[in-house]
């Protein structure tokens, strides 16, 4: 029986240490962490809009919850979370991008590689876990037993009197769910990954320690060059290359990659397609359940 939260240990997490690396790059930001919440997105979006008697936040803030009650994913699913398993947190900052595309793939670049550097990727050996990048916004986690969903990534905005404002919401499994299918069944999702399959040693609180302060650095490069520079380290970790896959309108080809834009390129019998659209489900023909 899975003990209560009020019994469970602290998690102490590293706030400051956080707030020191990021502020000097982003003035004002501060670091919040909430015992529960419905969604730190959701949240986030609140403060930037405030109400009757609630002043406006719009503050860059990462916002990071031990519980979410009803955290959300892609096209409106659920994300299930638990306390110290799940890593959960938003960051919210205005920002000003030339173009907007490719911002969630960006995101999940930096978020991959803080989570496995390129060079553990090059000393790997067979059978060895890695984390991979699925179009548009989700990290896979390869292991003997097959590939699994390790996280997801939910990217919102508003705007208020010509300043735009982003919320980058993250979602990270720590520990990974009993498995209910093989390797014979590839991005099937029937489970999630857990990180401490790649790393043992690692929490909730040193992941978020390891992702946000190249997060900031990788968004703001975003913001000033957009996505082209970050190409090619998409492609070192794209897990649909070369496979065949469906789009949501029955449309089937093979992936190419992605374009300087952050479109998936799709060699479909018309041609070959750039799909932008973040309202397009993307999945391998093999695989039945959606992911």
């Amino acid at each position: 029986m899975p003990s209560s939260p009020s019994l469970l240990p602290p998690i102490r997490w590293p706030a400051e240490a956080i707030r020191e690396a990021v502020a000097p790059k982003l003035p004002g930001f501060t670091v919040e962490v909430l015992p529960e919440i419905d969604s730190t997105n959701s949240e986030l979006m609140r403060r930037f809009k405030g109400g009757p008697g609630t002043p406006p936040q719009r503050e860059p803030l990462l916002l990071v919850a031990e519980q979410q009650s009803a955290g959300r994913g892609r096209l409106g699913r659920s994300w299930q979370s638990r306390r110290g398993d799940t890593l959960m947190f938003s960051l919210g900052l205005p920002l000003q991008p030339v173009d907007w595309a490719g911002l969630s793939l960006a995101v999940g670049i930096s978020v991959a590689e803080s989570l496995e550097p390129p060079e553990a990727g090059q000393a790997r050996h067979a059978g060895t876990p890695r984390i991979g990048l699925k179009w548009p916004n989700d990290l896979w986690l390869s292991t003997p037993q097959g590939e699994r969903k390790l996280a997801g990534i939910l990217l919102e905005t508003a705007s208020w009197d010509g300043l735009r404002y982003v919320v980058i919401g993250v979602g990270v499994n720590i520990r990974p769910v009993a498995l209910a299918g093989s390797a014979e069944t590839p991005l099937a999702a029937v489970a999630p990954g857990g990180l401490q399959e790649l790393d043992s040693g690692i929490d909730a609180a040193g992941a978020l320690e390891r992702v946000v302060p190249a997060l900031v650095q990788a968004v703001q490069a975003f913001e000033q060059f957009g996505f082209a520079p970050f190409q090619a380290r998409f492609a070192a970790r794209d897990v649909l290359a070369d496979r065949e896959v469906q789009l949501s309108d029955g449309t089937r080809g093979t992936a190419h990659g992605v374009a300087r834009n952050g479109a998936l390129l799709v060699h479909a019998a018309g041609g070959m397609l750039e799909v932008t659209s973040a309202e397009v489900s993307v999945r391998p023909v093999a695989s039945a359940p959606p992911c």
